[in-house]
C-alpha cells in the first residue's frame, strides 16, 4: 500500500510541476523564443524589463551579457523592482553604488545555460557573484531565494531567461 501510494504521490508532484510548466510557458508566450536575440536584446524587446536593463547600463555589465555566455538570468520584472523600498533602485544606480549594484545583477546570472527542466533537479546554483541561490520546487512551481520563476526557458542567442517576480539579494 506505501507503495502504492509513493507512486500515486508522485505522479501527482510531476502533474503539479507539469501544469505549473504550461502556466509559466503562457506567460512566457508573450516573448520571442527563436533565440536570435542575446539575453539584453530579448529583455529589452520584453518590454517589462526596463529597470533591469537600467541597472546593467549603470552597472556596465549590458557588454558581458551581450557576450559570448551561455548565461541563464533570473530576470526581475520591473514590478519585481517596484517591490523595493521606496528610494532603493534610484539610490543603486548612483555611480557610488556601482559595487554592490553588480554583487546584486551578478547574484541573478548563473554560468552556462540551465533550462527549467535541470533547475527543478537542484536545491541551489553557484551565481557570477560567487554566492549560491536556493532552490526549491515547491506547491506546483519553483522559487529561486524568495522569488517566484513566473516564466522559464526563454530562449536568447546567448542563454536563457527565467522570469522571475522578486529580485533576489546576496547575503552580504
Amino acid at each position: 500500500m506505501n507503495s502504492r501510494f509513493s507512486k500515486v504521490f508522485g505522479l501527482v508532484l510531476v502533474a503539479q510541476f507539469a501544469l505549473a510548466f504550461v502556466a509559466s510557458q503562457a506567460v512566457a508566450g508573450d516573448y520571442d523564443k527563436t533565440a536570435k536575440k542575446d539575453i539584453v536584446d530579448t529583455a529589452v524587446a520584453a518590454g517589462q524589463f526596463e529597470t533591469l536593463a537600467a541597472a546593467l547600463g549603470a552597472a556596465e555589465l549590458v557588454d558581458t551579457l551581450k557576450g559570448e555566455g551561455p548565461f541563464t538570468v533570473f530576470a526581475p520584472t520591473d514590478e519585481a523592482f517596484a517591490k523595493l523600498p521606496e528610494g532603493t533602485v534610484e539610490n543603486l544606480l548612483k555611480p557610488e553604488n556601482r559595487d554592490q549594484l553588480i554583487a546584486i545583477l551578478t547574484y541573478h546570472v548563473v554560468p552556462g545555460a540551465v533550462k527549467a527542466a535541470d533547475v527543478v533537479k537542484l536545491s541551489e546554483a553557484t551565481t557570477v557573484n560567487g554566492q549560491s541561490v536556493a532552490i526549491e520546487v515547491a506547491d506546483g512551481g519553483v522559487r529561486v531565494d524568495n522569488a517566484n520563476v513566473i516564466a522559464t526557458d526563454i530562449a536568447a542567442s546567448n542563454g536563457v531567461i527565467h522570469v522571475i517576480d522578486t529580485v533576489i539579494l546576496p547575503t552580504s
